[in-house]
Formats: structure tokens, C-alpha cells, sequence
């Protein structure tokens, strides 16, 4: 059978001010403290009957009024609030200050949850290792709205080539809709994690690392490359993400790719290759400026008669040349004071 994902519309609760509330729950407490005493000052002149009706009003009023002052919340700016009665969604709190709300009501986040499951396989941990088993647990019950920034852990990826890169990348981010965040994934911050791992798997994959023979009609069909185009793939991946995290009203800003290089079993053999495409490269500019320099010189020599050589001998001269202006070392000349007949 398959499971539908309800979801839930986002309403916006406009509180009460929190210190008119604070004013009243206070000055109920004092007037509860205040009839007590009047109760017991009855209950000792053997008013029974007057001195019971006020002890039992004082009673009530402070299991009244400190029940009331738990309705009292902070929101802090750029936080937002989830509220639940009894199990079911009340309401969303984003206006920063200090409110009041019902107090049977309770904050829900699924980071607080987790952060509490945690501390409390700590404090297990820590119990059978002989500690005092008991931990804090730091994190706020609120739903923060500010930016966020999720730095991937490198992963281990085959490029379109087959041959394994690793990747990391960072994710800037901030939670859009706090209600569908908390109530349509587990953990936003887990599904975000995961989520952003399978986006950058899979975008790397249809990429080569890097374009090294330009002959190869197969990779001249690829016009982006993850190390030349690193933008535009973030980019892409930034889209990719984005569709992935609507359902957990989560907005993706940025993706920045951080590292990029080849995994250790093969990152030798391609710096050799890289080598050898430069050298290559190197090499067909020096040949092409010598062939060049050769033409230039024949024809100097034939345009002012300096030297009549047969072909023989151009081509004698020709491989000389080429021989100096393309060799790796300097060249070291050989005076001829003959005839050079």
C-alpha cells in the first residue's frame, strides 16, 4: 500500500505580549500567598469554614497561576517557534520576542530530539564506563532561519571517463518554511546531508575531471569539464538539490565545489599525462616558429643573393636549422674556414 505524506499548512499564531502576561501571573501568585495567609488566620481564630474556602482559593491559584506563567516563550530574531497541543500542529511563532502562548503547548523540533537522543546514549556510554551517566543537552527547541552552511565530506566519485575523482563541496542554506521542515522529514539537517551527497554524486558523474586530447571526438562532445567549468556545474547542482528539498521547505543558495583532484591510484599516471599533453604542446609551437624561421632565412638569402645553394644543400641547412632551433640544449658552433663546397 502505498504511503501518502500529508501536508501541513503553516499558521502563523499572533501571541499575547509575554510581559502583561508575566504582570498578571505574578500578581495572582502574591495574591494567592496573600489569601493563604488570610486561610491560616482564619483556621487558627477556628474559622473553619471561612479560613478552608480561602486556603482552598490560595491552593488553586498558585497551581493556576504557575501553570499559566509556563505559557511564557523567548523567540530570538531570525527564529521560529513550532507549537503543538496535545500532538496536534498549533501554530508557528517567527516574531522575535517574549510571548505568551498556551501553556499546555509544547516546542517541536527534530534537532532538539536529536541532539536529546544523543545525550542519552552519552549518558548510558558514560554509566557503564563508570561516569555519573548524566549530560546536558545544549541545543534550543527553536527552528533557526538563518543561513547555514553544510560543508560535504570528500567523496570518492567516477567521472563520465571512469576514472575516480574526489569531490567536496559546500552547501549554503536556510530554512524557508519552518512548518513543512519539521513536519515533512525526520531530521531537515540529516535529509539535507544525504540528499546533497547523491546530487553531487550524480552531476560528477556525467563530467570528465579534464579535456586532454583534443582529437578525441568523443570528449570534444563535451563542452563542460569539472575543473573548467566548476561554476556552471555548481550551478547545476545547485538545481538539482534545490528540487530535491522543496518537499522540506528548505532554499538552497549556493553550491560551491571546494576540492577537486584525482584519487590517489591515479593521480600519478594523470600528472604524467598532463606533463606530456604540455610538452606536446611545447613542442608543436617551437616546431612551427622554427619552420618559420627557416622559411624566413631561405628566402632572405635568395632575395639578396647573399649565398646560391642547389637543394642539397637547403636541405642540408634546413636540417641544421631545425636541428638548433628545436633541439633542448644550446648549440655549440663548428667554425668551417674552408670552402663550404
Amino acid at each position: 500500500m502505498e504511503q501518502k505524506t500529508v501536508n501541513i499548512k503553516e499558521k502563523t499564531l499572533n501571541p499575547a505580549n509575554g510581559f502583561l502576561m508575566l504582570f498578571v501571573g505574578l500578581i495572582g501568585l502574591i495574591a494567592s500567598t496573600v489569601a493563604c495567609v488570610f486561610g491560616i488566620i482564619h483556621l487558627a481564630a477556628e474559622k473553619f469554614l471561612s479560613g478552608g474556602i480561602i486556603f482552598g482559593a490560595s491552593m488553586l491559584g498558585w497551581v493556576f497561576f504557575g501553570i499559566m506563567l509556563a505559557g511564557l516563550k523567548v523567540v530570538k530574531p531570525n527564529e521560529a517557534r513550532i507549537f503543538t497541543l496535545f500532538g496536534v500542529y498549533h501554530g508557528t511563532v517567527k516574531s522575535a520576542g517574549f510571548h505568551y502562548v498556551n501553556p499546555f503547548c509544547s516546542s517541536f523540533s527534530p534537532t532538539y530530539q536529536a541532539a536529546k537522543a544523543e545525550a542519552v546514549q552519552r549518558a548510558k556510554e558514560s554509566a557503564k564506563q563508570g561516569g555519573n551517566g548524566t549530560t546536558t543537552v545544549p541545543v534550543s527547541k527553536a527552528i533557526s532561519l538563518k543561513k547555514q552552511t553544510l560543508d560535504n565530506q570528500r567523496q570518492k566519485v567516477n567521472d563520465i571517463l571512469g576514472n575516480p575523482i574526489i569531490i567536496g563541496a559546500i552547501v549554503i542554506w536556510y530554512v524557508d518554511n519552518p512548518t513543512q521542515a519539521v513536519f515533512s522529514v525526520e531530521n531537515y539537517h540529516e535529509f539535507l546531508s544525504i540528499q546533497t551527497d547523491s546530487t553531487i554524486r550524480n552531476v560528477a558523474r556525467l563530467y570528465p575531471y579534464d579535456i586532454f586530447d583534443e582529437d578525441d571526438d568523443f570528449i570534444n562532445e563535451q563542452e563542460k569539464t569539472l575543473r573548467g567549468s566548476a561554476l556552471e556545474i555548481a550551478e547545476m547542482m545547485k538545481a538539482e538539490l534545490q528540487k530535491r528539498v522543496d518537499s522540506a521547505g528548505l532554499i538552497i543558495e549556493e553550491v560551491r565545489i571546494t576540492h577537486l583532484a584525482y584519487a590517489e591510484e591515479i593521480a600519478a599516471a594523470m600528472l604524467q599525462r598532463q606533463q606530456a599533453s604540455a610538452i606536446i604542446a611545447a613542442r608543436k609551437k617551437i616546431v612551427d616558429g622554427a619552420v618559420g624561421m627557416v622559411k624566413m632565412a631561405l628566402d632572405k638569402l635568395g632575395e639578396d643573393n647573399i649565398v646560391i645553394l642547389d637543394d642539397e644543400r637547403k636541405a642540408t641547412m634546413v636540417s641544421n636549422l631545425l636541428v638548433v632551433l628545436c633541439g633542448n640544449r644550446d648549440a655549440q658552433p663548428i667554425i668551417n674556414s674552408g670552402t663550404i663546397f
